[in-house]
């Protein structure tokens, strides 16, 4: 029996195995990022996320932009202004 590595977790996947979309969905970027969905959406609504492309109604998150991304590492707050 073989074992597949990309068989642990669909978000997990998206970023470790060849051949999956440069592109994820909201859900897969927020799952990644550990993150609440409406976090995200509000982060996007702010401009404070990368790689964000607009397909019509869809919403997309480059996989790399999700890598230097300030959503997961101990940015301010979405409602704290900036100094």
């Amino acid at each position: 029996m073989s074992h597949n590595t990309c068989r642990k977790a669909p978000v997990l996947a998206a970023v470790t195995c060849p051949g999956v979309p440069d592109f994820l969905t909201v859900e897969e970027a927020a799952a990644l990022l550990r993150v609440n969905r409406k976090t995200l959406y509000a982060s996007i609504r702010l401009g404070q996320m990368p790689g964000v492309v607009r397909i019509g109604k869809s919403l997309r998150v480059h996989r790399d932009a999700l890598i230097g991304s300030p959503l997961g590492q101990g940015g301010p707050a979405l409602k704290e202004k900036q100094s």
